[in-house]
């Protein structure tokens, strides 16, 4: 081999080597900082319309201003006759403006107006701002087989122990999920100064059915390998990384409008 060449293949190599690197920033700098988790409790008889809404108008908005939409559910059991959905963006501060456009939108002033004419469609908003942790997936789900249930989890942590809990995710948990048939959609904390900060944990699974998802923890929970992470775990802490009562579940169903079904 030529001097020239091999010097020449020796340059590539550096720089190929250098460049991983720097892609592996790019990608970290271009994943959404802030996700926005969204509960609407529509008025009595109006959560059809709410819908409709949102498919003919609102998330077309949404992407004009610069969100994204990620995924839109309702209950399973919707008593309450809720609207699940989650946002992303670049930060907090792009949300704020995000929204401020989207609110003056003259599309969406009308829109709205034209839905609420005999009567607004909500009555009750809640969100949360959230992070994803280093160990959540990328968030997709299988295109063929797609899942018929998801399901959000909440845990509210003991005082001091959300880095324990999370640690026990990162190293047991999520590993066993997979190995118990669960799906992995996404793992977050409320963002640093948002409440629940210090002590809660929000993550979407998704199952084929609901028996699948109770079969599945049925068989987690009789795993020893799951016993012996949990025991370790506390023992660790000196007691339970969940609050009495801290675990809550709900089962969603994707609406045909949301990005991820």
């Amino acid at each position: 081999m030529k001097r020239s060449h091999f010097l020449t293949l020796m340059s590539l190599a550096a720089l190929s080597s250098m460049s991983f690197p720097v892609l592996r920033a790019e990608r970290e700098k271009s994943k959404p900082a802030c996700f926005e988790l969204r509960t609407y409790y529509a008025a009595e008889g109006k959560l059809e319309a709410l819908n409709t809404r949102f498919r003919d108008h609102t998330m077309k908005l949404f992407t004009r201003h610069g969100m994204t939409n990620v995924a839109y559910w309702m209950p399973v059991e919707n008593p309450g006759n809720t609207l699940v959905y989650l946002l992303s963006y670049p930060d907090l501060a792009a949300r704020e403006a995000s929204w401020k456009a989207f609110l003056a939108d003259p599309e969406w002033v009308a829109a709205k107006a034209e839905s609420e004419k005999t009567g607004a469609l909500v009555e009750k908003v809640e969100n949360r701002f959230l992070g994803t942790t280093d160990f959540s997936p990328e968030m997709k789900v299988p295109a063929e087989g797609s899942p018929d249930t998801f399901e959000m989890r909440t845990y509210t942590v003991t005082p001091g122990n959300l880095p324990n809990l999370l640690k026990r995710f990162k190293d047991h948990t999520v590993e066993l999920f997979t190995k118990h048939g669960m799906g992995h959609f996404g793992y977050f904390t409320p963002l640093p100064g948002q409440p629940g900060a210090d002590d809660t944990l929000i993550y979407f699974l998704y199952h084929a059915s609901p028996a699948a998802r109770d079969a599945s923890f049925a068989a987690f929970s009789a795993d020893p390998d799951w016993k012996v992470a949990r025991a370790n775990s506390e023992t660790a802490a000196g007691g339970s990384l969940t609050v009495t009562d801290g675990v809550k579940s709900e089962l969603l169903k994707a609406i045909d409008f949301s990005p991820v079904k």
